[in-house]
């Protein structure tokens, strides 16, 4: 399989996949893509919340037909950074990052970064104002996604290790090193 110049970065919620794949594309001079920024559109057009969506998108297959379509044109190009969960599988010659996080700490950041940021945090954890409400809110989430990508695409997992090529948990790694852990990796992967 001939590889593209494409980086495709897929993580659990609060990981900062928006942050690294921004940085990324700015280094790389590379375009900036983003299937939660999609997702938002959506929402926000249907007057609905993120979490809301996804749980519609559970009997609404329209919902991941229209992302996939999207992810697979995107997929047709080059030199782009694309944050989305499904990137893994809709371009297979991408290379592959997943940034892992534990729940609980994802809803410390979340929190924070509700206060600082509050359009779109409150867009992705509705009105929950504590850990525990988003902690919930995430874990509820990835059960929706894991089913939806089981009766769509046949994926077990989504966040299984096996789909990436790099795994990074970014609890105690800054952004900065995040996205130099990214570029190394990611050149090695294109020569090799």
């Amino acid at each position: 399989m001939k590889k593209k110049h494409i980086i495709t970065i897929a993580g659990k919620l609060g990981s900062g996949k928006s942050s690294t794949a921004k940085s990324l594309s700015e280094l790389l001079n590379y375009k900036h893509y983003s299937t939660g920024d999609f997702m938002r559109d959506i929402a926000n057009k249907r007057g609905i919340s993120l979490n809301d969506l996804s749980l519609l998108a559970e009997t609404d297959t329209s919902i991941d037909e229209i992302l996939d379509k999207n992810n697979i044109e995107i997929g047709k190009q080059e030199n782009i950074v694309l944050d989305s969960r499904l990137g893994f599988h809709f371009i297979p010659e991408s290379f592959k990052v997943f940034l892992d996080l534990d729940p609980t700490i994802a809803s410390e950041r979340i929190l924070e970064d509700k206060k600082v940021n509050s359009n779109r945090q409150t867009e992705a954890t509705g009105s929950f104002d504590t850990k525990e409400s988003i902690t919930e809110k995430i874990n509820n989430r990835l059960l929706s996604e894991r089913k939806r990508y089981k009766e769509l695409y046949n994926i077990e997992d989504h966040t299984s290790y096996n789909n990436f090529d790099l795994v990074i948990n970014t609890e105690k790694i800054p952004l900065d090193k995040v996205v130099n852990t990214i570029m190394e990796a990611y050149k090695k992967w294109l020569i090799n």
